[in-house]
């Protein structure tokens, strides 16, 4: 539900003047990340001080089962806070995971841009992911992946997030590519390929790509980069919230066949739209569902576009995705504030983001919550 740009990406950016053969940075131990003691980013007393405050035992955290990443809707779940102290509300948390999965989402992801995880602590991140997780399997959804976002400027970081994720219960980590040095990469694609490559060596859990051009300085990642990143075997699927179809469609027919199922029902690589307002355009273009906010809101209007397309139905489809589309249109406009109002509007929670984020004004309440009518009145009637 985040802005994107459904223009073709820039040319020039990230795209052109590379073409690097994988050179591991480190021996490639995926879930066995402590393998390597040599390596700069292997376990170290900082990984122990950033998560000194937080205690897998703390809460009911299961051993990893498989969890592969079949098609369907993922939601970005919102982070809920207590509206005075802005501490973690983690019944909130646990109980709009459980709604979540009670109406058929296919997983979740927490840490995300509508899961504010750049105001969470390191601690508080994994207290999300562990309530998520364990919410899930005491309702019994414990079959259902949790993605957790990992994004960080270095890789270092990054792979501290990835572990962190892991211990709490997450599946997957979703990793935006670093951007704040962005101008000194050279080549630009070369830094970022290497980038993901050392995360991917040292990560216990699986990489999804996040492409993200709004959150990344403008970074559009373009499809020579994503399918070269595929063949890494620990990074498995991409979200597009560029909003490029085109791209999306080069990524799946170049994909499809390149790496081993990791089940019956699941695509060797997830490509998964970024917004549910061109749900339909993914799943046309041959995605494999999406990845959205608006699911928060109104998970059954976003499934029912992927039943209705799997049975044939375009033009019914085409109509809920119309409704769909001019719903996010108020989550893209107010972005987490708007859709925590619309929230708090029409399910009766979603409070406020935490500082520095502005509360909304009641006019802005009144208007957001008219702009999510069409889109509740659907989802009340399915």
């Amino acid at each position: 539900m985040s802005p994107h740009n459904d223009a073709p990406s820039p040319a020039g950016s990230f795209t052109h003047g590379f073409n690097i053969a994988f050179r591991p940075t480190a021996s490639s131990g995926l879930r066995n990340f402590s393998s390597n003691s040599n390596s700069i980013y292997s376990e170290s007393p900082l990984n122990d001080s950033l998560s000194s405050s937080f205690s897998s035992n703390s809460l009911d955290v299961d051993d990893h089962m498989a969890r592969p990443l079949v098609p369907g809707v993922y939601v970005p779940t919102v982070c809920f806070f207590d509206p005075v102290t802005e501490d973690l509300d983690k019944e909130t948390i646990a109980t709009h995971a459980i709604r979540l999965a009670q109406v058929g989402v296919t997983g979740l992801t927490t840490q995300g841009s509508n899961g504010e995880a750049v105001h969470l602590t390191h601690a508080e991140r994994q207290t999300v992911t562990a309530t998520t997780r364990s919410a899930l399997n005491s309702a019994g959804f414990s079959h259902l992946p949790v993605l957790v976002g990992c994004g960080a400027q270095s890789v270092r970081e990054t792979i501290i997030h990835c572990r962190e994720a892991y211990t709490a219960g997450g599946d997957y980590a979703l990793v935006l590519p670093p951007a704040y040095y962005a101008p000194l990469f050279s080549p630009s694609a070369a830094s970022v390929i290497e980038f993901f490559h050392a995360v991917a060596d040292q990560s216990p859990i699986p990489l999804v790509i996040y492409n993200y051009p709004g959150a990344v300085s403008g970074m559009d990642l373009s499809s020579d980069v994503i399918i070269q990143l595929s063949a890494h075997p620990n990074i498995v699927g991409v979200k597009l919230t560029c909003g490029n179809t085109g791209k999306l469609n080069r990524i799946v027919a170049a994909t499809k066949s390149a790496k081993p199922q990791s089940s019956s029902t699941a695509p060797p690589f997830l490509v998964l739209g970024g917004s549910a307002d061109f749900a339909l355009q993914s799943l046309i273009g041959g995605g494999h569902g999406i990845l959205a906010g608006l699911a928060n809101i109104a998970p059954k209007s976003c499934l029912e576009i992927l039943r209705l397309y799997r049975e044939g139905k375009i033009s019914e489809a085409q109509k809920i995705q119309e409704v769909v589309a001019r719903g996010d249109w108020t989550a893209i406009q107010g972005g987490i504030v708007s859709t925590k109002a619309g929230m708090e509007s029409w399910l009766g929670y979603g409070g406020y983001g935490r500082s520095p984020l502005p509360r909304p004004t009641d006019d802005q309440s009144a208007r957001w919550k008219e702009g999510f009518r069409e889109l509740y009145a659907l989802e009340k009637s399915l």
